[in-house]
């Protein structure tokens, strides 16, 4: 028997009011906006209007349900980061979209890297971390795993200033991670990288272009795909699953909302 656990957060979009106005301008990669038409009104009123008929020549008078989703984007909630967006050359070649990849690539055995004992919050996990994160596993990464870091960002809700201040990878953690042979890399917190607060002002002091999203400019190195907003790694073992991200099937995209699904073994 397969015991199925979701990774996924609910595209909720009263999270939007609950965001701080300095962050108001992501609000479409939190969650889109929603227009509920009900079965009992406008769904029922779309219906009368296609079929030119009277609310009385519906079941009970009603209608169908459905709904609108306006100002939502690719990156979305728990989503995919396709290698576009970290480039239009990924290993010195055309970048690889959404609708490039196969499911195949999305499904792949798990590892949980539980680096909550060392992070900081704001800033980027040191390769160190991620070594003893990997020791505690018990096996080593093999070729094609997907390594989900647990950074602890569960214990906050997006209302709370600790929502924003997550730790955050490096392209130093990123290209280390890459190199033991993993194909997909995940985290818990908002963004793979640093918050962007962190990166803009350690790039005013010192204008090192190494201080730009070097997380994700890491992949042009060795492609990956990145996976943001995880939730409920608590519910893991730290390996022995697979781990399946599936994306909506979009065109060309740099990266697609996605239902994060472990699959473990009762």
């Amino acid at each position: 028997m397969t015991r199925l656990v979701d990774l996924s957060r609910t595209l909720d979009p009263g999270k939007r009011d609950l965001m701080p106005e300095s962050y108001r301008a992501l609000e479409s990669v939190v969650a889109p906006k929603i227009h509920y038409l009900a079965p009992d009104g406008e769904g029922r009123d779309r219906m009368t209007a296609i079929f030119d008929c009277p609310p009385e020549h519906l079941p009970g008078g009603e209608g169908w349900g459905e709904d609108w989703l306006t100002e939502m984007n690719t990156h979305c909630g728990t989503h995919v980061d396709a290698p576009l967006h970290s480039g239009r050359l990924i290993e010195g070649k055309p970048a690889r979209t959404i609708s490039d990849i196969a499911l195949e690539e999305l499904y792949r055995p798990g590892m949980v890297l539980d680096v909550r004992p060392w992070v900081r919050p704001g800033e980027a996990i040191a390769i160190e971390a991620l070594e003893q994160a990997i020791e505690a596993t018990g096996r080593d990464v093999e070729a094609g795993d997907a390594l989900l870091l647990r950074t602890g960002q569960e214990r906050y809700d997006i209302s709370q200033p600790e929502f924003f201040t997550y730790p955050g990878m490096s392209g130093d953690g990123t290209r280390f991670l890459t190199s033991l042979g993993a194909t997909v890399l995940g985290t818990d917190a908002l963004a793979w990288d640093r918050p962007f607060p962190v990166m803009v002002a350690a790039y005013q002091e010192s204008r090192d272009p190494k201080e730009i999203w070097d997380g994700h400019f890491a992949i042009a190195d060795k492609e990956a795909f990145i996976i943001q907003q995880l939730d409920n790694l608590a519910a893991l073992p730290l390996t022995g699953f697979h781990v399946g991200f599936f994306p909506l099937k979009l065109p060309r995209t740099s990266a697609s909302p996605c239902r994060v699904v472990a699959f473990l073994d009762s």
